[in-house]
């Protein structure tokens, strides 16, 4: 059995051939998992030199079929023998599967699939591009926003937190933030675990600081008030997101976190938004490239170093989901309309991921498996899809190298910083 893998105009093609028994599905299927992104609606199988086909075959055809029609796609199979023809046909499965004579007539239905459901995207909402991205607004709220800062991220540098610097809040109340924090039940208990974390729709995700670099998550299905996340440092959002952005890399390799910043910012100006240098985002989408750190600190609140640390992990987790909140500030801009104070307490240095030529940007994101991408789902609905339903994979400290593929983004001008 051989398995030929190769991607052509946003579809995915499988050339199989061989004999595709029990044994042969079994890697077929490992194949289609490793290589099917969270995004991917349009697949080809060509099964050119398939010589054999039994049921364990067929069920593997009809797995992927099911997986691709659940995102709005369809696969087509092309190039089929008589034997392996015959088989679906006394399987009854010769009406179930669209096939093509050819390759190259196979994948023309499925790019005239892709080009459909982009015109029909387009239609709904206008798209503008600049850089190496698409960009689509669609305003929700038009009430001012502001961030709520707890703690100091310059003691976060110097490593110097002790319990009076540990704060508790309802996780419910803190719907979208980032920070440095943990769960547990008393700040006794969390001081040892604290790492980089972020909530989102009142659920948690955070990398504990014990070494072993393995993240944890909590996802409530309801709040009845006793569940307390514990910070030395919160940045949260409050008020709602102004617009939400629909965008749509036009480069394979996607669209860099900075690039994707830089434009939003570029776009407000022309578009006259009222942003004043500071936006927040929540962001749902495809990575391309997935770039993040940990911190290197040791888990107990004594000086020490507390600078991140390169990701070990060794994957990019190209086309897996991602969900992500933070903040991007153009120091360009005049901030003095803001609470000088309460800026500082954000814009502590950072070594990497933080200010570059003038951007200051500071995002966490996590990494789920097999939640896929619907273009036709708003951006809430596409992050309690990755909190509920997806196959929590990873989570870091982004860094700006991060590339995005595709991604629904909540975008909220901040008109004030307030301390707590």
């Amino acid at each position: 059995m051989e398995i030929v893998t190769e991607r052509k105009d946003d579809v995915l093609i499988f050339g199989v051939n061989g004999r595709l028994d029990g044994y042969a599905a079994s890697q077929v299927a490992v194949e289609i998992e490793r290589s099917l992104r969270d995004d991917d609606r349009s697949v080809v199988v060509d099964l050119d030199g398939l010589t054999y086909m039994s049921s364990a075959g067929i069920r593997v055809l009809l797995a992927l079929q099911k997986k691709v029609r659940a995102r709005g796609g369809g696969i087509a199979l092309c190039n089929i023998g008589e034997y392996p023809k015959n088989v679906l046909s006394m399987a009854g499965f010769d009406k179930v599967f669209p096939i093509f004579p050819s390759r190259d007539e196979a994948f023309r239905e499925m790019r005239k699939r892709e080009d459909s459901l982009s015109l029909i995207a387009d239609l709904k909402n206008p798209m503008t591009e600049r850089g190496s991205a698409r960009f689509g607004f669609e305003t929700v709220s038009r009430t001012p926003a502001s961030l709520r800062v707890k703690g100091d991220r310059s003691a976060l540098a110097r490593n110097r937190i002790g319990e009076e610097d540990i704060g508790a809040e309802r996780l419910s109340e803190i719907e979208y933030s980032l920070g440095l924090g943990a769960l547990g039940s008393t700040v006794e208990d969390t001081m040892p675990f604290l790492g980089e974390m972020m909530t989102l729709r009142g659920s948690m995700i955070w990398l504990p600081d014990d070494g072993h670099d393995t993240p944890d998550f909590f996802v409530p299905a309801g709040d009845i008030g006793e569940v307390r996340a514990y910070t030395a440092f919160n940045l949260s959002l409050e008020g709602s997101f102004n617009e939400i952005a629909a965008i749509e890399a036009t480069d394979e390799d996607g669209i860099a976190l900075d690039a994707l910043y830089r434009a939003v910012f570029a776009l407000a100006k022309e578009r006259k938004r009222d942003c004043r240098g500071i936006l927040a985002t929540a962001i749902w989408g495809v990575a391309a490239d997935f770039k993040g750190m940990g911190t290197k600190r040791p888990p107990a609140p004594i000086d020490g170093d507390s600078t991140p640390a390169e990701n070990r992990t060794a994957a990019n987790y190209e086309g897996y989901s991602i969900v992500a909140f933070g903040i991007g500030i153009d120091r360009s801009a005049d901030l003095s309309g803001y609470d000088r104070s309460a800026l500082d307490a954000i814009l502590a240095p950072q070594p990497e991921g933080g200010d570059t030529n003038g951007l200051y940007l500071h995002n966490h994101g996590a990494v789920f498996r097999n939640a896929p991408w619907d273009p036709e789902a708003d951006l809430i609905k596409g992050i309690e899809r990755c909190l509920a339903d997806g196959e929590f994979v990873d989570m870091r400290h982004l860094l700006d190298t991060t590339k995005i593929r595709r991604a629904k983004v909540g975008i909220a001008y901040i008109s004030a910083i307030k301390r707590r």
